[in-house]
């Protein structure tokens, strides 16, 4: 059974070494190898023969945003140069080949890695579009055999594509083995592509961009305007397209697009793309984006009335940059008033305003586009569907979208425009069926063009989406809620909420999921969804209207439901588990906090910023930081530095900017677990819950919780004093910080005692409402809800 635990990466450039972070961050020993610096002198220190290497991996490391789950993770990265150390990668499992996208220097490395690799040794190239048969050409039988393309998209840690691109020698065990290692270990959306110009990902995906902007031109449209036509409106990144190329240079993008058009000579799509004029004139001036510093748009130096920097636009037309414009476009307000984008794509796609018309057109070219590219480049609807999602988090692929609109419809739209659909969707739509997906009690199945019928799609069994139980009934609905059965005697309680955020119908769904639970034949209760976050927080909007309107008691009664929720996740006779990705924030962080475990996904940003809007955390978040730091007390410690390290966490409104680092924040403690991929929180804290419910015990109430008293306050008033003299902090911030100080160290006794969770709950709901009750409070309470961000006055 192949394993592996070294990885070499040969090429330390901006993808080598980001590629070299990720598999340190799944615990891999790396070996990062690039070339001797130019005019190096023969009796030059190895430090220095190592310098090219050594000074890409210091850029990675510091890069924003971080490479590396945890700074300390670097330290399973060692470097070295192919002149001197290629011969050792005869210890390595995987040689990954990462240098420039030449092929005749590719493959004269590849030349060399056949000398010194071990036969069992995997060998790929992470090019972004040469063919893998020509690299691997002149190469021995086994190389070949144990060769293949594994393209990662930039950058490595925060974009799930994974392409795996075999050649006609590649074993077929190795491609199954990089599918599942890809998937499992490496947290990627792994795809099965084709050895065609630019694989998937960049062959749809830039071809899209590309329409875009030929659309943009023709209709008029300024590139802002279109940004947010192609942005969030229609489950894109919030780049939209315009700022995408950008983000990513549009001399790459170019280069792309011109490969496709000479590689692919009956691709007449693709011969069909113009070279609109603003295209040579970015060109010509290296305006290539953020890279050199303008492209399609330019930073000023200038600031607006709001102090934000002032950024012109590059009119299409005129090729000269200023303001944008200001465009009504009913489209555009439509895109803002329907939440739900299954039901706003469609409406975008039928409005007849410039908007709807570019949404239109583009939509349809990648219907037609993406149709006519089965079987040339993948065999699949969901190979391609899942490159473009993964590859350019578009929350939907072509085929995807196409569904939204309707077969016939986009069909018809490709039509108008003088575009052809392929075949076999005219043959689909003859035999009466109107979609590429459809779900069945549960499982989510997709057409097959090659033989003319639904099946499961592989590997989904591993992974559960809540989308897939919809049309089943719910054991339990309200409207912030949706209680599904996913199997094997398990329950998962979705948010629904906007933003997911904690209100009262969260609160009350937990609290009637734990009583089905408990009184049903359940084995337990997942916490989780599939939304980008697990949860923003609080409905921040409840405290600020009864704070405002000093309703105490009612404020009073909703946050001490808040805590009977937490302490009910805690104390429930069912195991509770929660499953989380994205922002984990203020109550989020409260909830799984008190969850038997939580299954966390690497890319989980979890922190208790309560300090942000004037309060403290008061749903337990305060009490359970007391609770996990007496567990931390033993017999001879000295206590007072980790009371001051477990303050600030809350005082500075710390943020683990992943699951590893809420390790040492401690939001997550051994009872927790990491995955790397995303998609299988869920199903992994399904499994939790099972294995937790074969000797699951109630808990007992504590009542033996070790707080400091006098001691450990006047240590925290010091602390929360040394922030304030450094500028850390605002006079509110040191009133916010007393509050937590108090709570943690048990309010004013006079020593070291043991006091309850009840105790200090009291001491947490009576801190949180006199906070509320000050003006400096409801000011950052009103900023963010007015402007998202936290106003620190």
């Amino acid at each position: 059974m192949r394993k592996i635990r070294k990885v070499a990466v040969l090429g330390s450039g901006v993808m080598g070494s980001a590629i070299a972070c990720h598999f340190a961050n799944i615990g891999m020993q790396v070996l990062l190898l690039d070339i001797l610096p130019k005019d190096i002198a023969p009796d030059a220190s190895k430090a220095q023969r190592n310098s090219v290497a050594k000074t890409a991996l210091d850029k990675a490391v510091k890069s924003s945003p971080a490479p590396l789950y945890k700074q300390s993770f670097v330290s399973r990265i060692s470097i070295g140069n192919l002149t001197d150390d290629l011969a050792s990668i005869g210890d390595y499992d995987w040689i990954m080949e990462v240098v420039i996208e030449r092929l005749d220097i590719k493959k004269q490395l590849f030349e060399q890695v056949d000398k010194y690799r071990r036969p069992d040794s995997l060998v790929t190239s992470n090019t972004s579009g040469i063919p893998i048969h020509l690299m691997a050409e002149g190469r021995t039988e086994n190389f070949r055999a144990n060769f293949c393309g594994t393209h990662f998209f930039n950058p490595p840690r925060y974009l799930p594509l994974l392409e795996i691109i075999p050649s006609a020698d590649t074993k077929p065990e190795v491609i199954s083995f990089l599918q599942d290692f890809g998937a499992k270990k490496l947290g990627k959306q792994t795809v099965l592509c084709k050895d065609t110009p630019a694989f998937i990902g960049n062959r749809i995906g830039v071809y899209a961009m590309a329409r875009i902007f030929e659309l943009s031109q023709q209709l008029g449209l300024p590139i802002d305007t279109v940004d947010k036509l192609t942005g969030p409106a229609i489950g894109r990144p919030k780049t939209g397209t315009f700022r995408l190329g950008d983000l990513v240079g549009m001399d790459t993008a170019f280069k792309v697009i011109e490969g496709i058009k000479a590689s692919c000579p009956d691709d007449k799509q693709a011969q069909a793309l113009t070279n609109p004029n603003f295209m040579e004139f970015l060109m010509s001036n290296q305006f290539f984006g953020d890279k050199s510093g303008k492209g399609f748009y330019q930073k000023t130096r200038e600031k607006d009335e709001n102090g934000r920097p002032i950024i012109l636009a590059l009119n299409l037309d005129t090729l000269e940059y200023g303001l944008s414009p200001k465009l009504r476009l009913e489209s555009l307000g439509l895109s803002k008033q329907i939440d739900n984008p299954k039901k706003r794509i469609p409406a975008l796609f039928n409005h007849a305003d410039a908007g709807g018309q570019l949404i239109r057109a583009s939509l349809a070219s990648l219907f037609s586009y993406a149709s006519n590219r089965i079987p040339e480049i993948s065999d699949t609807i969901y190979g391609i569907d899942d490159a473009l999602k993964a590859g350019f988090a578009w929350d939907f692929g072509p085929f995807e979208y196409w569904d939204l609109i309707g077969i016939e419809q986009g069909k018809l739209a490709a039509e108008t425009q003088g575009e052809s659909v392929a075949t076999w969707v005219d043959e689909m739509l003859s035999a009466g069926l109107s979609s590429f997906y459809k779900t069945e009690e549960g499982i989510r199945k997709v057409y097959n063009p090659a033989n003319k019928s639904y099946e499961s799609i592989p590997g989904a069994a591993s992974i559960i989406h809540l989308d897939n139980y919809r049309q089943l009934s719910p054991i339990y609905q309200n409207e912030e809620v949706i209680l599904h059965d996913i199997g094997d005697g398990v329950l998962c309680l979705e948010f629904i909420s906007k933003m997911n955020t904690i209100g009262g119908g969260v609160l009350q769904g937990i609290q009637e999921a734990i009583n089905i639970a408990e009184s049903g034949d359940w084995h337990g209760l997942v916490i989780g969804n599939n939304a980008k976050n697990f949860t923003v927080g609080a409905n921040l909007m409840m405290v600020a209207m009864a704070a405002y309107q000093q309703e105490w008691d009612e404020l009073n009664m909703a946050v001490h439901l808040f805590q009977e929720t937490s302490m009910r996740c805690r104390y429930s006779s069912i195991p509770v588990v929660a499953a989380t990705q994205g922002y984990v924030f203020g109550g989020g962080c409260e909830i799984i906090m008190h969850c038997d475990a939580t299954v966390a996904a690497a890319e989980s940003y979890i922190g208790l910023v309560e300090v942000g809007v004037g309060i403290i955390p008061g749903g337990g978040g305060t009490k359970e930081f007391a609770v996990r730091l007496s567990d931390t007390f033993y017999e001879g410690d000295i206590q007072i530095p980790h009371l001051i390290e477990r303050f600030k966490t809350i005082a500075t409104a710390s943020v683990a900017t992943s699951a590893y680092e809420a390790f040492d924040l401690g939001y997550l403690n051994q009872k927790d677990q990491v995955v790397t991929n995303t998609a299988m929180n869920i199903s992994e804290a399904k499994k939790r819950v099972l294995e937790l419910a074969q000797n699951y015990t109630t808990p007992i109430r504590r009542t033996d919780i070790m707080v400091l008293g006098q001691g450990g306050l006047g240590a925290l008033y010091t602390a929360a004093n040394t922030l304030y003299l450094g500028k850390y902090a605002s006079e509110h911030d040191i009133k916010i910080a007393r509050k937590i100080a108090w709570v943690l160290c048990g309010g004013d006794l006079s020593g070291t005692q043991m006091v309850s969770e009840k105790y200090l709950l009291d001491l947490e709901r009576e801190a949180f409402l006199s906070l509320c009750g000050e003006q400096k409070t409801l000011e950052r309470i009103q900023f963010m809800l007015e402007n998202g961000k936290p106003l620190r006055n």
